[in-house]
This record gives C-alpha cells, sequence and structure tokens, in this order.
C-alpha cells in the first residue's frame, strides 16, 4: 500500500512517516525470518487488495523499492503488474541478483485472457532490469484471497494457469 502516492498522504495526514513504517515492517518481518528452517524459502507477494476484482491501491513500486529489495530478508518477491496501476518495470533495477521476481502479468480480477505475446514483450522490458534468470511470472494475486473471491469461473482460472505454464515454457524452456 506504501507504494499508493494517496496512501501515503494519508498516512503523513495522520502524524506518521511512510519511509519510517516501510523500515518498521521490514524490521518485523526480518526478526520473523530469523526463526525460518535452514533451506526454506521465502518469498513475499506485495498485494495491493483483491476483493471481488477490486484493488485498493495503486503506484509503481518506485517509492519502496529499494529499501524492500535490498534490506528485506526474502528470498524473493510476487510483484502485481497486471495493470498500469502497478506501474512500470524500472523499479526492478533495485532487485539484488541473488533474488527472485515473479512477474504478476495475469490477472485473477477478471475472465479475459492475457494475450501470450503481449506478456512476453512484457516479460523482455522486465529483463531490461533484473536478469531473465530470476524471473518467472504468475498471476498477480490469488483467485480467491477472500471468502467472497474474484469473478471468474474454475474453468476461467484454469485457462488462466495453462497461460502461465504456456509462456514459462515458451520464455525459460
Amino acid at each position: 500500500m506504501l507504494c499508493d502516492a494517496n496512501v501515503r498522504a494519508t498516512v503523513r495526514a495522520h502524524g506518521e512517516d511512510p519511509t519510517r513504517l516501510l523500515g518498521l515492517y521490514i524490521d518485523a518481518v526480518n526478526r520473523i525470518l530469523e526463526a525460518r528452517p535452514p533451506g526454506m524459502t521465502i518469498g513475499m507477494h506485495l498485494c495491493r487488495g483483491n476483493l471481488r476484482g477490486r484493488w485498493m491501491a495503486a503506484g509503481g513500486y518506485e517509492a519502496i523499492a529499494k529499501r524492500l529489495f535490498n534490506d528485506l530478508g526474502v528470498d524473493g518477491f510476487f510483484l502485481e503488474y497486471d495493470s498500469e496501476r502497478a506501474g512500470d518495470f524500472a523499479p526492478l533495477r533495485f532487485m539484488p541478483k541473488d533474488k527472485f521476481v515473479r512477474l504478476g502479468v495475469i490477472s485473477s480480477k477478471n475472465a479475459a485472457i492475457e494475450n501470450k505475446e503481449a506478456i512476453k514483450r512484457r516479460i523482455d522490458d522486465a529483463a531490461r532490469y533484473a536478469p531473465l534468470d530470476n524471473l518467472g511470472i504468475s498471476p498477480q494475486c490469488g483467485f480467491a484471497s477472500t471468502v467472497g473471491g474474484n469473478p471468474l469461473t474454475i474453468d476461467d482460472e484454469r485457462a488462466k494457469l495453462r497461460l502461465v505454464v504456456e509462456i514459462a515454457r515458451d520464455v525459460w524452456g
């Protein structure tokens, strides 16, 4: 949510500093991660809301990317990139070379099937900022992140997951 300029303004209006909050959140997660078993891989999804196909926050990752990607002790990130509200891929330039990134370029908010070639072009664009070998694709969020779910059928979800697999095979072999 701290990517969203409106959310950042609201945080400031309540007397808090969004940059300080980001540090508190990173520190809290890192303390939790101290107890993870050896060999466990941790990926973090950065959610902007996903209730019945609606979202709660917009804005590119630029405001948080450098600090989050470098200071948070996870192994990788699942980032929402299914619409223009997520901004461009430029913040991926801050991603350390030892972390993975799953580009959430397949929407779980609507049933429309994305164009395979357009998604491949987006992956190429992302690879200008982070190594292709560190990238992958996924749906931008869960298909039913809340009890209300999203306006997709099981068949819609299967079609989107098939598309993810097809594109991954085409791009990464």
